[in-house]
């Protein structure tokens, strides 16, 4: 692909850095905002600069927040005392786009896998046991991907809050084996919170 200006090309393999975009889709964007006004392209720039800068973490549940604590944990309307387990930012917009669940969340930042080098001291699992011992939380339920590395972690978490009377539960397979939680429609992932199962039985059927 030829650029007649460094500028457009420079800008084109940024956009291509993205994930699902290739030079031909960047490109298309690329001109696409050199149609707009300066002013519209400064203001897409200033909010992608300004979330990237202010943007944070909630100190509670890991999810993405604009304060310390986030939206999600903040509102009192919410099961305070329930938490559901997740393995990204991504698996809770999934699950709130179901409207079906009224707790709050916490995200792993990942789940267990040896042969990536992702060992339970890389996510935030001390912080949800400490979180559950502190805030004396009735039900954890487990939505993580259908699949050997999210059940690996459901059995490792399980064993951590052994000493802690708490509720474990998991979201029913209706997504199937093998499968990403993001990629499950709305209607599924909204059964399957619905109809969850206590861990015990999941785990001792496997």
């Amino acid at each position: 692909m030829q650029f007649s200006s460094t500028l457009l090309e420079n800008a084109v393999n940024e956009f291509a850095k993205l994930p699902g975009i290739g030079k031909k889709t960047a490109l298309r964007l690329v001109l696409h905002l050199l149609k707009q006004d300066r002013e519209a392209v400064q203001g897409f720039g200033e909010v992608i600069i300004k979330m990237r800068q202010e943007i944070r973490f909630c100190q509670r549940c890991f999810n993405v927040a604009d304060a310390d604590i986030c939206s999600i944990c903040a509102n009192s309307m919410r099961k305070q005392e329930q938490i559901c387990v997740v393995e990204t930012i991504r698996d809770v917009i999934a699950i709130e786009g179901t409207q079906q669940y009224n707790g709050t969340y916490h995200v792993l930042g990942g789940i267990i896998s040896p042969l990536d080098g992702v060992g339970p001291d890389k996510l935030n699992i001390e912080s949800l046991v400490s979180r559950i011992q502190k805030e004396h939380t009735q039900e954890v339920i487990f939505a993580l991907s259908p699949n050997i590395q999210g059940d690996t972690t459901i059995y490792y978490i399980q064993k951590k809050l052994q000493p802690h009377s708490v509720k474990t539960t998991t979201i029913a397979r209706g997504i199937a084996f093998g499968g990403e939680l993001e990629y499950a429609d709305e209607m599924t992932l909204a059964r399957s919170i619905s109809n969850r199962l206590p861990v015990e039985s999941y785990v001792s059927n496997r």
